[in-house]
């Protein structure tokens, strides 16, 4: 319930933000220019009911707990090019096409772990898996452990996004100025998930398993024009009906879930034109 509500203030704030940002003079038009940005994430997600379905096997699992999978900072890993796609990031890039709105794309890598030890409510059939698990079952308590589940989207839960976001001066001190961003995006989840369901061989393959929609609010500090660092505090919902869960296609697992995000980015912008527009 915690994540709901805080989801829901985010899509609040941001509408609200963005209806009354339109409506600002700002010192400086955006227009013509080109912002990128990396940076790294970390995330929460509400409870999710989970369903798996195979040839012998339809079942759900009520309410499971998963959490995201920070990488211990080590400059050799977050700083070296090779390996910066190993910890859970962000990269966007976008065009102001009006005065401070653009539209930007991004990719943000998240890690999403279903929890092992942990009880929850199972509903479905079980049949001819030579497991323990074999059976028929309503609201009945089960311990999600090795040989009976692993779920990991750790490679990642990759939500690929389109946004509309604006950006409102609030401060400026000549050559630091302090913007407010508001935004709302959507996009599709395309993971490669680390699952092990009842022993059945895993499956290794990215695929397309859903959408997702989202909203944030963040505060951006430019140096000089061309540099900025930002944070922002992001949230959404994302919807998975077809995921990949076993080396058998017609397997199919899927879920729902809210999410929230604080990203810490590292950016620029590029002017496109000799001289911006105000």
């Amino acid at each position: 319930m915690k994540h709901i509500i805080l989801i829901g203030c985010f899509v609040a704030v941001s509408f609200n933000g963005l209806s009354q940002s339109f409506f600002s003079n700002t010192q400086e038009s955006h227009q013509g220019k080109i912002f990128l940005y990396w940076g790294w994430n970390r995330g929460w997600y509400s409870k999710s009911d989970i369903s798996f379905a195979g040839d012998n096997y339809n079942f759900r699992l009520d309410r499971v707990v998963a959490k995201d999978r920070q990488t211990h900072f080590d400059p050799s890993i977050y700083l070296n090019p090779g390996r910066a796609t190993i910890p859970q990031y962000d990269f966007r890039i976008g065009y102001y096409f009006k005065k401070n709105l653009s539209l930007s794309f991004g990719f943000d890598h998240m890690k999403y772990v279903v929890q092992q030890g942990q009880h929850v409510k199972l509903s479905g059939h079980i049949a001819e898996t030579g497991t323990p698990y074999d059976g028929s079952y309503s609201h009945s308590d089960v311990v999600i452990q090795p040989g009976f589940l692993q779920l990991e989207h750790t490679n990642g839960l990759n939500y690929l996004n389109l946004e509309l976001r604006h950006l409102n001066e609030i401060a400026d001190f000549n050559k630091v100025k302090i913007n407010l961003v508001e935004g709302v995006g959507a996009g599709g989840l395309y993971p490669k998930t680390d699952a092990t369901v009842l022993g059945y061989d895993r499956n290794d393959e990215w695929h397309w398993s859903g959408f997702g929609i989202d909203a944030l609010v963040g505060v951006n500090v430019e140096f000089f024009k061309y540099f900025f660092v930002q944070s922002e505090i992001k949230g959404g919902f994302i919807d998975m009906p077809d995921i990949r869960i076993t080396s058998v296609k017609s397997d199919q697992g899927k879920q729902h879930f809210f999410f929230s995000q604080l990203n810490v980015v590292f950016g620029a912008n590029i002017n496109l034109l000799t001289k911006g527009k105000d």
